[in-house]
């Protein structure tokens, strides 16, 4: 078979990504923080690109360019001006041509720099290091507790077993211990222990309480005190019931953390996207601009392409060109997304009017399709939008995926969204009995004579959804 050559015409489509397009939907998905962001590494970047100023009313009159000598006459009487009236100058120089005067220096000359500061929390491995070097005196003692403080995680417990430790250390089982042991009584109390029974075991022992029902508990008996099975810690222990519940009271007053207080986690900061304010019994959609760069195209390199004067190469007139319509993309896709997200929080309120107004026992089913269809949109442009991005509202602050939600069925008819039963089941738990709470079978008989229809198997689900223990560990004697 002949291998030739062929021209074919063929009608085919398909969908092609602008970089409009393309810049459009990154800024969609992107967090107000990452917006931010993003304007100003663009505002560093794209040299036609600025942001709009606010002139105070004082600098709107401009000074003419031509006459030199009248400004600098008019900036040295505005000097002499701000100068204040009620400074005794003549006790100033007296005080300084004095034989015993006061040596004036300069405020900067050994003053240090406060762009040199930087704020800095010690961390656990900092903090245990300085201790080694206060506490061991051998060379050998330090490079082992360096190891240690090595293989320690964030919560201050040894992650690594033991023989490994030791390979590590390339010393012996005797010597790594007593570094261990050593190390066990370092601030804060607890750390460097293998697990949670040692931890406890260790500070148990420093508050005194060795050879009491606290310590044998803790050795024997961590189980039953997870599960609260205090009658089988009774049983084993002969021992009354009040005598456990004291001696739990103490166990929950120690630290099964100890590394807990030098986490480097830093709390995350919600900025609402959007405001919804009730007026006079309607609801008013703001939106938030507040630190959002005002942006636009740069005069200079406008006039620049449009003056025929300018002799510009083609090369730089292509780079300016490629800037501008740079700039010009953002510009319109910034206020692009604006304008969904302000569609998208109008569709929902009138979804959702009833939540805004009353509460999240209001709250209706609600799905992208819903939202997608009232304001034409695609759901794919619906999930972007909703996603990292807050309302402040009359009920509190919440992210827009918080108003869809799937439907539960009612006894008799209906559906209620998903949350509002969510809320029900924290509702009914914190008014149970912590003596006899409820398992999550009588709940869901609860639920169904408030109308709702779910199955228990749903209602543990939810339950551990809002992180709330099973009924045998929410028990309270």
């Amino acid at each position: 078979m002949a291998i030739e050559l062929r021209l074919q015409q063929k009608l085919t489509q398909q969908l092609i990504m602008t970089p409009q397009l393309q810049m459009a939907i990154k800024l969609l998905q992107l967090s107000r923080l990452e917006l931010v962001d993003a304007v100003r590494q663009e505002l560093e970047e794209n040299p036609a690109l600025e942001e709009v100023v606010d002139v105070s009313p004082e600098d709107r009159f401009e000074q003419p360019e031509n006459n030199f000598e009248q400004n600098a006459v008019t900036k040295e009487v505005t000097i002499e001006e701000k100068i204040k009236e009620d400074v005794d100058w003549s006790n100033y120089i007296e005080e300084y041509n004095s034989p015993g005067r006061i040596s004036y220096e300069s405020e900067d000359r050994d003053a240090p720099r406060f762009e040199s500061f930087v704020a800095h929390k010690k961390t656990l491995g900092e903090h245990l290091l300085w201790q080694i070097m206060m506490s061991f005196t051998g060379e050998k003692e330090k490079r082992i507790g360096t190891i240690i403080v090595g293989n320690l995680n964030a919560d201050g417990y040894l992650d690594i077993p033991y023989k490994d430790l030791l390979c590590s250390c390339d010393a012996s089982s005797q010597e790594v211990e007593k570094v261990l042991t050593a190390m066990h009584n370092f601030d804060p109390l607890g750390v460097c222990a293998r697990d949670l029974k040692e931890c406890l075991l260790i500070q148990a022992r420093h508050l005194g309480l060795d050879n009491t029902i606290v310590f044998d508990i803790i050795e024997n008996h961590l189980p039953n005190l997870e599960n609260r099975n205090y009658k089988a810690i009774c049983r084993s222990l002969k021992i009354d019931i009040e005598d456990v519940i004291v001696a739990v009271n103490i166990i929950k007053g120690l630290e099964p953390r100890p590394g807990r207080q030098f986490s480097d986690e830093n709390p995350q900061y919600i900025v609402p996207d959007i405001y919804v304010y009730e007026f006079e019994d309607e609801f008013v959609i703001m939106l938030n601009d507040d630190g959002m760069p005002k942006l636009r195209v740069n005069s200079f390199y406008k006039n620049a392409i449009s003056n025929k004067e300018e002799k510009i190469s083609n090369n730089a007139k292509e780079y300016i060109q490629d800037k501008m319509r740079s700039a010009a993309w953002l510009i319109r896709s910034i206020h692009q997304r604006q304008k969904t997200i302000y569609k998208v929080m109008e569709s929902i309120l009138k979804f959702q009017r009833e939540f805004f107004k009353k509460g999240i026992a209001y709250l209706k089913p609600l799905v992208l399709r819903d939202v997608a269809q009232d304001i034409d949109m695609h759901e794919s442009t619906i999930s972007r939008v909703t996603t990292n991005k807050y309302a402040y509202t009359p009920q509190g602050i919440f992210e827009l995926k918080y108003f869809f939600n799937s439907s539960i069925n009612r006894v008799h008819g209906g559906a209620i969204a998903s949350a509002s039963v969510q809320d029900k089941i924290k509702q009914i738990v914190d008014s149970e009995d912590h003596k006899k709470p409820y398992s999550d079978d009588k709940i869901a008989e609860i639920l169904s004579k408030s109308n709702i229809n779910i199955a228990r198997r749903t209602v543990a689900k939810y339950r551990e959804m809002l992180k709330i223990l099973p009924s045998h560990k929410r028990k309270q004697f």
